[in-house]
């Protein structure tokens, strides 16, 4: 059979819908609200239907009217300057082709959308491909099927079935044409399992490719699980580690194919060991000048014993209220103690490369809940505050949870589309409440007399205050855990403040969240693209008694923007987006699948084997704009054009 795959970029305002598929339960958690009997869901993790019991009300309830008064000039207590792209994503090396695209021929035109929505508020993206596949990647000439990516299940010698990788040039180039199309910057690692013979090639090529658009090579993964992942001996120290470190700066030195001698990244730990355990060997002072970061990776717990009987068990609903307070992020930011102070007196940014809801895939009915939402911006917020530099939210495969996106495995690409979850909210509210200025900083309001359900976060820029962010994680339909913030500023208020929400009727709501009006849907329902009327509302102050009256709902997130300005540069206008009639029109394929023990004990997720995923049939294409908008980079030789690449399959 003869299939044309015909892939338009251009862009367009057009909106999108598409129809809804609904799963039963899962079996995983008992504490779940149900439409059917557990046993009659099968599916992928990422559409389990599992929903949930919202925590009651705390009791006594928190005060629902408070003062949030704001310093101008010089506000103490504020975080380092930090980029709109603070929020990004880890996606593991093993599922770049289903989330990227096939080759650089065929790019998923959602992930270009998503990509492009979070340009339009913060500048630019960054994005990591890695994780535990990377340690294994070999990039070869060729594949023997010509895909841009192959795994080896069999050869595996990782105990958490990691498949070994092999991968072509397509990747790398893959990459560089979502850079030239979406302004985004890229992590790649280089495999750390052969110190004797290092593979350089990623970096070579990816030097040559991406140009700046390469910002750091992440050297081990994970390095102190090696030993109980065999991958050395159980004496395997912080130490061992920077001598190897060491020999694979030795190599990039002699190696006159990589120019950028300055990208590694390091000491990327899960937390068997502590950052001081390797700033106590010099590692980061002794190869400061190779150096782009140091980073680590974490959970805030973890759901493995669910999925292959390792560890803890732990159930999504007894887990669920511990998500939904300010002290989650703070917990995680206080297993790192001094380390990002001591990343800027090396000049180093410190980088939380790898984390989201709990590892082993996430729980269902909690990573996929709009509480994950306001907790990924809390979060987000608080390591933002606490001088991290950078926030990479992992993507695994069809058998997560917690994904901010997920694509529609091959023989669905042709009638579903994307299903968008709640922490890619998160990312698009983080990026507009950074905004695209570059010199943000953040302040912990220590809201409502510092309680725990009702966050609040003030946004500087060159010493004024131009933002509010508050969150309420209480859920309350009778309105009684509402509570109205008293913005008062030092000087005067503005006579109006504009005011964005994110909302849901629950924090156990999963998908069709709303932020500002605008939605991504159901599962299976999205191009990338927010669908809807944009709300955003205007707020009266009071001048006379210096104050502007904010309500949050129970539960719920608003960010105030006190200017114009403000609200101007956290997102400027109508995003150039990408329809496309590209499809895969798979509708009889082969089933795929996994043994669980690939997962077990990884904080990543190696995801669905073989899935390619692919966009819906009959995107339609208007408002198109001409490439000399849409690709300044390539303006001098595309302006006006029309590029349609067709790839032409023989099946």
């Amino acid at each position: 059979m003869r299939l044309i795959l015909v892939h338009s970029l251009l862009f367009s305002f057009g909106l999108a819908r598409a129809a809804v598929t609904a799963y039963g339960p899962h079996v995983q958690s008992p504490f779940v609200t149900t439409t059917a009997a557990s046993a009659s869901y099968t599916g992928a993790a990422s559409y389990d239907q599992s929903t949930l019991v919202a925590p009651a009300p705390p009791n006594p309830p928190p005060p629902t009217q408070f003062a949030v008064e704001l310093q101008t000039g010089n506000a103490s207590g504020l975080s380092i300057q930090q980029e709109g792209s603070f929020f990004g994503f880890s996606v593991e090396f093993s599922v770049t082709t289903q989330v990227l695209g096939l080759n650089s021929s065929f790019l998923q035109v959602p992930f270009l959308n998503l990509m492009a929505n979070l340009r339009q508020r913060g500048g630019s993206v960054k994005v990591r491909v890695g994780g535990n596949t990377q340690e294994t990647a070999t990039l070869v000439n060729s594949t023997p099927d010509g895909a841009a990516l192959e795994k080896d299940y069999g050869s595996s010698s990782n105990p958490t079935a990691t498949p070994p990788l092999v991968f072509t040039s397509e990747i790398i180039k893959m990459m560089a044409e979502i850079s030239a199309l979406t302004n985004v910057y890229w992590y790649m690692g280089v495999p750390f399992n052969d110190t004797q013979h290092w593979r350089l090639q990623i970096a070579e090529v990816g030097e040559a490719m991406l140009g700046k658009y390469l910002i750091g090579l992440q050297a081990g993964n994970e390095p102190d699980l090696y030993s109980r992942h065999g991958h050395r001996p159980g004496s395997y120290s912080p130490q061992d580690y920077k001598d190897e470190f060491g020999l694979l700066i030795d190599a990039v030195n002699a190696d006159s194919n990589i120019p950028n001698k300055n990208l590694l990244i390091g000491p990327n730990l899960a937390g068997v060991w502590s950052p001081p355990d390797i700033w106590q060997t010099g590692f980061a002072t002794d190869f400061n000048q190779n150096l782009a970061g140091l980073a680590v990776e974490r959970y805030p717990t973890d759901n493995c014993y669910a999925e292959f009987g390792i560890g803890t068990p732990r159930y999504g609903q007894e887990m669920f209220p511990t998500y939904l307070t300010h002290q989650s992020g703070k917990d995680i930011v206080n297993e790192f103690p001094g380390a990002p102070a001591y990343a800027q007196s090396v000049g180093k940014p410190f980088i939380m490369s790898e984390t989201n809801t709990a590892s082993c895939g996430g729980f269902p009915g909690l990573s996929d809940s709009f509480g994950a939402a306001l907790w990924g911006i809390d979060y987000a917020l608080q390591l933002a505050y606490s001088n991290f530099s950078t926030v990479l939210f992992h993507v695994g495969g069809q058998s997560v949870y917690y994904n901010p996106f997920t694509p529609p495995v091959t023989n669905q690409s042709s009638f579903h589309q994307w299903t968008i979850g709640p922490i890619y909210y998160s990312a698009l509210v983080v990026a507009e409440v950074l905004g695209s200025s570059n010199v943000a900083q953040v302040l912990d309001l220590d809201a409502n007399s510092g309680n725990d359900y009702t966050p609040g976060y003030a946004i500087y820029e060159n010493g004024q205050p131009v933002r509010v962010a508050l969150t309420n994680f209480i859920t309350d339909p009778s309105g009684d855990n509402d509570y109205t913030a008293s913005i008062s500023i030092g000087g005067t208020v503005p006579a109006q403040v504009t005011v964005k929400y994110l909302l849901a009727d629950s924090v156990s709501q999963r998908y069709n969240f709303t932020w500002a009006g605008q939605t991504f849907g159901d599962v299976f329902t999205s191009d990338g693209r927010l669908v809807g009327a944009l709300d955003v509302q205007t707020i009266p102050c009071d001048q006379i008694n210096n104050v502007c009256q904010v309500k949050v709902p129970a539960p719920g997130f608003a960010l105030v923007f006190l200017t114009d300005d403000a609200l101007s540069e956290s997102d400027q206008g109508q995003t150039m987006t990408f329809p496309t009639t590209a499809y895969t029109k798979i509708t009889h394929g082969p089933t795929v699948s996994i043994d669980a023990s690939v997962l077990a004990t990884s904080n990543g997720e190696k995801g669905l084997s073989g899935a390619l995923a692919g966009t819906s049939q009959g995107r339609p294409v208007n408002s198109a704009l001409g490439f000399a908008q849409a690709l300044p980079s390539l303006a001098g030789i595309l302006a006006g054009a029309l590029m349609i690449a067709r790839l032409a399959l023989v099946q």
